[in-house]
């Protein structure tokens, strides 16, 4: 098990390093996943996540419950929404449509109801 974990933080970091230049895909998700699954797998591995100058204080903040930032919500939002109208125009099943319009609509909903948002000062609302 602790090596699928340490080969999912990998995944998970390079997906991430990919957000991170890539401007349709959203880097820190997979970074708190990445932190997650090397949590159970390497230490060392996790806290070298964790000191990454960019991602290290979001996933931090996160873990402490002090959230996320409202312009993070609000990209996340927008590119799940862009990417369920683009497999809304791709899928051609109805099943397929309704399964990711779901799955898409309760991502939203936990991101803005779940994940407490990120203020100025630090503390999460």
């Amino acid at each position: 098990m602790r090596r699928f974990t340490l080969l999912l933080g990998f995944l998970f970091t390079g997906l991430g390093f990919l957000g991170s230049f890539l401007p349709v895909l959203p880097a820190t998700p997979f970074f708190l996943l990445a932190a997650y699954f090397f949590s159970r797998s390497s230490p060392r591995l996790e806290a070298w996540v964790l000191s990454l100058p960019q991602v290290g204080p979001v996933v931090r903040d996160y873990r402490a419950g002090r959230g996320i930032p409202l312009r993070a919500k609000a990209l996340a939002t927008a590119l799940a929404l862009l990417g369920a109208f683009l497999s809304l125009l791709r899928l051609p099943h109805p099943l397929a449509q309704a399964l990711v319009v779901g799955l898409i609509a309760y991502g939203v909903y936990f991101i803005w109801k779940k994940v407490p948002t990120k203020t100025p000062t630090g503390q999460g609302r």
